[in-house]
């Protein structure tokens, strides 16, 4: 665990109680709601406890407002007091607790009820109608930024410097990929005045290191099938674990155990064809397409993985990624949604020509805002 510097203050209160000159690690200190205008961005994988985190800011909160005027006078700008806090969720996230209350902040070992200081959004406009409408809540938590417009980090910024406003964004930087989730999560990084880092157990289960990253997989069985690089970027489900060869599950994962099969395949292969596709010579792009639907072992992808993994200790599980359903579906939404290659009229061609999966790809590009109606008539 790496050391931590104590502050001057805590170092001299620890001499006093007779500890020696050892390497402490700070201690964890309630919320500071006194100063204005602070974007506090809490980054680290699913399961790190971001949103946990988010839930004791609102306890701490809570325990503050109780405090008298001196107090309220550290903690307001104008009639903006930061012991308001007021919780706002992504609409394109509401089914992701089910089971939960309506008005509840809900993390994964529990829940607060946050009664009427809770909004769903879509995106930076919704959360313009929010803040007005509420002039006197002081910290504003907004859980997974990331799913927002860019416009959402120059609202917060102006907020925060016109009012002393307090934000909180308990939020995925990196997405499966290890990638920047967006553009937004770039701009929220750049707005920031204070970055927290939370990590988690690697959940592998050999594994005791810190995990870093969000590892997406299916589960085909009793068999782990890492997602391939190419899976879609934004995928909308809830947080149960799923015995599913379409729906993916979710883990914190160290370095070793993060698997990420296909990004060469992608880059090297997948990209060029849909290039070539793009200008007019479609056939290439089919051809693969049919073999990843119809007979994997022939595609490109086969041969691509057998070359770069088939002599590696992790064999078995990076081809465990080829045990999952939809993986033409996939690579074309790729091409489509993230790549910017593939015209619409295309795209409508090659589903109907290979008989691909609307109703997944439809709920994919819905869930990536490129919705696509795919009734309309094809015009050959």
């Amino acid at each position: 665990m790496a050391h931590i510097e104590q502050s001057p203050q805590a170092r001299d209160f620890l001499k006093s109680l007779g500890f020696p000159t050892l390497a402490f690690h700070e201690t964890f200190s309630h919320f500071d709601f006194t100063v204005p205008g602070r974007r506090v961005l809490l980054i680290g994988p699913m399961g790190s406890g971001k949103t946990e985190f988010a839930a004791r800011v609102w306890r701490d909160a809570a325990i503050a407002q109780k405090k008298g005027k001196v107090v309220r006078k550290q903690t307001s700008t104008g009639d903006v007091d930061r012991r308001n806090v007021f919780f706002v969720r992504a609409q394109i996230d509401a089914s992701r607790f089910p089971d939960a209350p309506s008005d509840a902040m809900v993390y994964r070992n529990g829940y607060i009820r946050c009664g009427e200081n809770i909004a769903l959004i879509r995106d930076s406009f919704d959360l313009e109608r929010v803040l007005a409408d509420n002039p006197k809540v002081g910290t504003f938590i907004i859980d997974e930024a990331s799913f927002f417009d860019e416009r959402l980090a120059y609202v917060v910024r102006n907020h925060s410097y016109e009012r002393g406003v307090m934000f909180i964004f308990p939020s995925l930087i990196l997405n499966f990929r290890r990638d920047l989730f967006n553009m937004t999560a770039r701009l929220m990084l750049d707005i920031a005045t204070d970055v927290i880092p939370l990590t988690a157990y690697c959940e592998h289960s050999e594994c005791l290191r810190d995990a870093f990253y969000t590892y997406r997989y299916y589960q085909v069985g009793d068999k782990e099938c890492p997602a391939l690089y190419f899976d879609p970027l934004i995928i909308v489900g809830g947080d149960e674990h799923k015995d599913s060869s379409v729906e993916p599950n979710y883990a914190a994962r160290c370095d070793e155990h993060h698997y990420l099969p296909g990004k060469e395949y992608t880059y090297f292969t997948l990209k060029p064809l849909g290039q070539k596709a793009a200008a007019g010579e479609e056939k290439p792009l089919i051809n693969e397409l049919v073999m990843l639907k119809e007979d994997i072992k022939v595609s490109q992808l086969w041969q691509n993985f057998t070359e770069r993994y088939d002599k590696l200790g992790d064999r078995e599980i990076l081809f465990n990624s080829l045990e999952v359903e939809k993986i033409a579906e996939k690579a074309l939404l790729y091409l489509f949604v993230e790549q910017n290659l593939i015209p619409e009229d295309l795209l409508l061609r090659i589903v109907d020509l290979l008989e691909l999966d609307v109703s997944y790809m439809s709920k994919v590009l819905t869930d990536n805002k490129r919705p696509v109606s795919f009734a309309q008539p094809l015009l050959f």
